[in-house]
This record gives structure tokens, sequence and C-alpha cells, in this order.
């Protein structure tokens, strides 16, 4: 039996149990069904104003009318939700997560039963949605069986734009084994950590052809690479450059071929320099980066990922860890990275990377609300929405949901949320979801609606 018909029936009890949770729906697509929002403020996605009082036809998994005036649908809705002039705004995007690595630890998450992990994996993917994230980019893990799951309604949770198992190399940021498992050979067995495609060892252009292209035979939508040493990690120093070049661009050539890109992780100036020059579309992070690398990064029009990483992430590794000694290094340079980010006004994503922690991906909101720190409330919600949507759209004919994301506009994916007050006058709106969004929509099914009218509200279901 494969490991996806694995995940599906385990996602089948996980749905079970989560169906009876209020406010959930285990949504069914009806051919021609249509939701019409009534009086409504739109945030677009872009803009830094809303728009007058406005009405939203959705029909299928689209947008199909936006209207000051009054919308005559062909036929009558099958649901009609009265925004009573609150704020309708496209779903959030977090564009560095990693699925399957949220709730357990990192022992489990390497060693555990790979069962459990996927059911802890499809409960957080539906608190994910419940949070309002309606997307993710997976930049790193065995999430292709939690995709699947989900697209194919088997359990509630967000879109998955999945990069399989992060590519490294020996003793590189990702390679968690042990050092009992060393010496390696090359074409011997996998460890555990690549045989449940957390991350897999690439020590040559051609091993790295090789792990790229079984990423994109399972579907990933983009590759990612470990160019640089990271914190979790405990024999990836930070200042080390990993790859070598020839490895980075036979990775870059193997994605490209594919119609797609790679990104990397990268801190310091020259593990990013190198990944620019390899041809890498994206730099995940970079705090350590100097002026000169963050007016590159401009002039070749690369994006940048960044994650304004809360300081629980630090203090909560051990004192005295070589973890967070690294970690000490590392997050004096997420606020630079951010000015740097608005200096040479770079192409910037949002994202949160948490691990291993369901308390910090339970403040997934509250770290989009920390971006205040450097934008206005309005700058930040449209890098978790219309900008987070554009990279998204980069991994080309790979996307697994072709059509526009994070924005409010005729055409776009019907991934929408009713929010109970202004969230570009006080973005603290988000940090709680249970309470102030009212209506959450992904693909045009309701999967959370608190507003009154009763023909809107999502069935409870049992199977």
């Amino acid at each position: 039996m494969s490991w996806h018909r694995v995940v599906k029936i385990l996602a089948v009890v996980a749905s079970t149990a989560l169906s009876l949770t209020a406010g959930l729906l285990p949504a069914q697509a009806q051919q021609g069904a249509a939701v019409l929002f009534q009086n409504v403020r739109i945030f677009d996605g872009r803009s830094d104003t809303l728009s007058a009082s406005s009405n939203v036809l959705i029909r299928d998994n689209k947008i199909e009318k936006i209207s000051p005036a009054a919308i005559t649908a062909d036929a009558a809705p099958t649901a009609v939700i009265d925004g009573g002039g609150r704020v309708l705004m496209p779903g959030l995007i977090d564009a560095h997560w990693h699925a399957m690595l949220i709730r357990p630890t990192p022992a489990a998450a390497i060693a555990g039963d790979v069962g459990y992990n996927n059911l802890l994996a499809a409960a957080e993917a539906t608190d994910t949605l419940m949070r309002g994230f309606t997307t993710v980019r997976d930049v790193g893990g065995p999430a292709f069986g939690l995709k699947q799951a989900i697209d194919e309604g088997v359990v509630a949770g967000p879109r998955i734009y999945p990069s399989g198992a992060m590519i490294t190399v020996t003793s590189g940021h990702g390679d968690f084994r042990q050092l009992s498992d060393l010496p390696r050979t090359i074409g011997g067995v996998l460890t555990r950590m690549e045989q449940i495609g957390g991350a897999m060892v690439a020590d040559s252009p051609d091993e790295v052809r090789v792990r790229v292209r079984e990423q994109l035979m399972q579907g990933a939508s983009q590759i990612k690479l470990t160019a640089g040493g990271g914190v979790s990690s405990p024999f990836s120093p930070i200042d080390a450059v990993t790859f070598t070049g020839p490895e980075m661009r036979a990775a870059v050539e193997a994605a490209e071929n594919w119609g797609t890109y790679v990104a990397a992780h990268a801190f310091t100036s020259a593990a990013i320099q190198q990944a620019i020059a390899a041809g890498v579309k994206c730099i995940e992070h970079g705090f350590l980066m100097d002026d000169a690398t963050a007016k590159l990064i401009a002039e070749k029009g690369v994006w940048l990922s960044l994650q304004p990483l809360p300081e629980e992430m630090r203090t909560g590794l051990p004192e005295g860890s070589v973890q967070r000694a690294k970690a000490d290094e590392v997050w004096p340079g997420i606020g630079r990275t951010y000015e740097f980010a608005k200096k040479y006004k770079l192409k910037t994503a949002w994202g949160t990377d948490v691990l291993f922690s369901r308390a910090l991906a339970q403040r997934q909101g509250a770290i989009l609300a920390s971006l205040v720190r450097w934008y206005t409330p309005a700058e930040a919600l449209a890098m978790a929405t219309a900008t987070n949507g554009e990279l998204l759209a980069l991994s080309g004919k790979r996307n697994p949901y072709p059509g526009k994301l994070g924005v409010v506009e005729e055409g776009a994916l019907a991934d929408l949320l009713l929010v109970d007050g202004n969230p570009i006058e006080n973005i603290k709106l988000i940090e709680d979801p249970a309470k102030n969004f009212l209506v959450i929509m992904k693909d045009g099914k309701i999967h959370k609606n608190l507003v009154g009218d009763d023909k809107a509200k999502p069935e409870q279901t049992s199977r």
C-alpha cells in the first residue's frame, strides 16, 4: 500500500473527528454553485484603502462579479451572506511553512511513527485554514500526501505548494543525521530522514539532479535547497557555504527544465551571492546579508522571502546549545534585513518558518501583524496576500492551483475572509481569527460562517 493511500485513510479518521468541531465544513464542490456576499467593503490585496460598499458573486471556485450595484444571478445563489458593511479580503498566504513539522518534536519528526505524524499534520492543516491561511508554500517536508488529502476533500486545510524534501549536502542545513550514520556511502541505503522525505543529502551535481527530479516527479511546485548553514541543524555552521556552484546550477537547471524555480535557504552574503550566480530565483531568510548583497538582489530581480521571527523562537532553544548560539548570531540581523528590503524595494514575500511548536503556529496571525515594526498594516496585509500570490505564480506550469491567488478581483480564485472590523486600521484583528474571521472561504467553499443567515452556514456532517 502506498504512503499516499495510508495518508488518505488516516486523514479520513482525522476528518471524522474534526467535522464535529464548531464552524468547520467538509465542504463539497457543487457544479454551478454560487455564493453572494452583499454589502461588504473590499480590501483587494493591493490597495491601502477599502472599497465602497460592494457585492461579490462567487460561482464555483472563482469570483465572477464585483459591483457596487445589486447583483442578480442567473439562478438563486446557494448562499447569501450579508456582510453588514464588514471587510472582505483575500485569504492569507504563508510563503514559508512546514506543514509536516509543526506539531511533532524534532526527534519524532524523524524517528516517530509516520501514521501518527500524518494525523498530527492533518489536524494542524485544519487549524491553519481556520486561522484564515488559505494557502501555504511548504518549503521542506513530506507534504505530498497531506496535500492530496486536502485537495480531494478528505480533510480541511490550506492549498499547499509543496517543495518535498529539502535538498542538502553532508553536514548542511537540513542534515539531521547522527554521527553514527557516518560514513555515508553514495548510492547506499538511505537514512530514516531521507526515507520519509524530510530531507535528501546530495553531494555531487549528478546526485543533486536525481534528488531534484524525484521531488518534481512527486509533484513539487518548486525546489528548496539549503545554500548555507542554519540554526536548527547541529552540524551546519552559520557561516558555511554548503553547495558548490556546479551543484547549485544542476538543481536550477533541473527545476527550470520543468518550468519552475529553486528557493535557497541562505543567511550570509557569500551563500546568497553564490545562489544568485547559480540562477536561484528566491532567497529564504537572508538575515546576515550586507548592503552590497541586498543591492545585488534588487538588480537581479530575485525574490527575498523574509520572516519576522518572534523572540520566543530564539529563547525557546536551550541556553548553551549550539542551536541557541547560532540563533543569537542570526536574530539581530532580522530588522536590518527588513530595512534593506525597504531601501532597495526588494520583491519581499512573508512567511513564518514555525517549527516544532503548535503554540507558535497558533500565533501565525500575530507574527504577520508584527510586520508593523517596518510596514503599515495595509503594506503588511498586501505582502501576505497579493505579493505572496505573485511569488506562488513563479512555479509556472508546475502551479498546482492555476489562477490568481491573494486578490479580490473578478476572475480570481475565491479564497476569502469576512472580517469583523477593519484590518487596515487595526491589524491586530488577525491575531484572533476565531473571533474576528466570521467567514472563511477557500476555493469557493465556505469552511466557516458565523453570520446569522442559516442558509449560508456550513453544514455539520459526520462520516
